[in-house]
């Protein structure tokens, strides 16, 4: 859940970032520009008062015009050289009074132009469009009227190089982009506590129902931490965690009472089957028939309370040898697999350990074996192999039976379920669910598919590692 909050979390806060710094940078920029604006306009209302002497000199036929207008070319050609600022005093008809370098002119421009009449109209010329930091051409003109009695009789113009303006926009640039790189990585930091924050109660929620999933109904959620919301659904699953648990205590109690109480009634009434079976002539179908009913009658009591058990015992898991475990189960299924006349292969040499309950595998790979020896024809054979994947210890049971369908695939395992192809043959329907109730308590899982041509595998699985460490088996082997 992380992977997909905290990229939203991180393109909000980007998005926000420069929607900040990006009137930031362009405020900066035009902040730089219009200071050398305002110097422009300083250097001209200068320029502009030295124009009026010798403007006025040359209006009243003075001799000294000529070296008025030297002192003011003198003055330009300093200021030029000096700031490398192009800078010129043009009358009326465009004709230079004064200008350094000696060969500038008003740009032909149309910006030029506008800005010569606005100041021959008596007013400074418009601020220049922005320049940017990569516009390495770009020159800032600025153009002021020369007043003279009320009358505009000359303008000072201005053309100004924007390398150094550009470098400090530059500058404040970078460090914006500096400070906003340090803000987006606080924000990242940010981000993650409260991702950590919000979602560790999740985390620890899915934990918990993971584990009650997995039969550990112990499993609680601390609902102290995190978001309001999130505490009271933490209470809240604790709550019902404590009502299913109870639940099914119930159950199993109930189950395990009925079953041991049913046990002795059902025990006085086959010894008085028996009893009057004395009574009767020897062979007599219908007795034959009840004795068969009352054992099968007295193999699910005994079933019910094995599953009873298996739901409620807590697993003693340690690490033992799959392999060998696995050979002595087919060790001692040999005699009952030969009087059928079915092979039953043993598993190679391959040592295999994994975690699991010594007495609830052998119990496990009894009912599994059972099972494929009952539906296996004379003649044919039931493999025994044992392997690893992953993080499990796998020992698989295949049959060459007549198997099960798709749909009969699903429902294998249920309790009490028989396949309705194979009703005549003996059993009650728990085998397979006690041996997964046993396994469960270890972490360990069943897993049933086919086995083609015809027949049915059924994998056993239990952690190849340490389940204390946290180690889960891969998801295709969970139930």
């Amino acid at each position: 859940m992380r992977a997909r909050l905290l990229p939203l979390l991180v393109v909000l806060m980007a998005g926000v970032l420069l929607a900040l710094g990006f009137p930031l940078a362009v405020s900066l920029a035009a902040g730089q520009q219009q200071r050398v604006v305002v110097d422009r306009i300083d250097d001209s209302a200068r320029f502009a008062a030295l124009a009026q002497f010798v403007i006025d000199a040359e209006g009243s036929g003075s001799t000294g015009a000529d070296e008025r207008r030297d002192t003011l070319q003198l003055e330009l050609a300093r200021y030029q050289e000096l700031y490398g600022i192009r800078v010129g005093i043009f009358y009326r008809d465009d004709n230079a009074m004064a200008r350094a370098p000696g060969w500038w002119q008003l740009p032909e421009s149309r910006e030029g132009r506008r800005a010569f009449e606005e100041a021959l109209a008596g007013r400074r010329s418009h601020d220049p469009g922005q320049v940017w930091p990569w516009q390495t051409d770009g020159r800032l003109l600025v153009v002021s009227p020369v007043v003279l009695d009320g009358d505009v009789v000359a303008v000072v113009a201005t053309e100004s190089p924007t390398d150094q303006m550009r470098g400090r926009i530059l500058q404040g640039w970078l460090l914006i982009a500096g400070g906003l790189a340090a803000a987006m990585l606080v924000a990242f930091g940010a981000a993650l506590r409260l991702t950590s924050w919000v979602l560790k109660p999740v985390q620890t929620l899915d934990a918990a129902a993971h584990g009650i999933s997995t039969g550990k109904m112990n499993s609680r959620v601390a609902a102290d931490s995190g978001p309001p919301e999130l505490r009271r659904l933490a209470h809240s699953f604790n709550e019902m965690a404590d009502n299913v648990e109870e639940v099914l205590e119930q159950q199993r109690a109930f189950v395990a009472d009925a079953s041991h109480q049913l046990r002795n009634p059902l025990a006085a009434l086959l010894l008085r089957i028996e009893l009057l079976a004395l009574e009767l002539p020897e062979g007599n179908e219908e007795i034959a028939s009840v004795r068969t009913e009352g054992k099968r009658l007295t193999q699910v009591l005994d079933d019910l309370l094995d599953l009873a058990l298996a739901e409620h015992a807590a697993a003693e898991i340690r690490l033992i040898d799959i392999g060998g475990l696995a050979a002595e189960r087919v060790t001692a299924w040999r005699p009952f697999a030969e009087e059928k006349g079915v092979e039953l292969t043993e598993p190679g040499p391959e040592a295999v350990t994994g975690w699991a309950d010594p007495i609830a595998l052998s119990s496990a790979l009894d009912a599994v074996i059972d099972n494929a020896l009952k539906f296996t024809p004379r003649g044919e054979r039931v493999e025994v192999e044992v392997s690893t994947e992953g993080r499990s210890a796998l020992v698989t049971v295949a049959d060459r039976g007549p198997g099960l369908t798709p749909e009969e695939l699903l429902r294998v395992g249920d309790r009490f379920w028989r396949s309705g192809r194979h009703q005549n043959v003996k059993g009650s329907g728990l085998g397979l669910s006690i041996s997964r109730a046993l396994l469960a308590s270890g972490g360990g899982s069943l897993a049933y598919e086919t086995n083609p041509p015809h027949g049915l595998r059924v994998t056993v699985a239990v952690p190849h590692t340490d389940p204390h460490a946290d180690q889960a088996l891969p998801p295709k082997w969970r139930r």
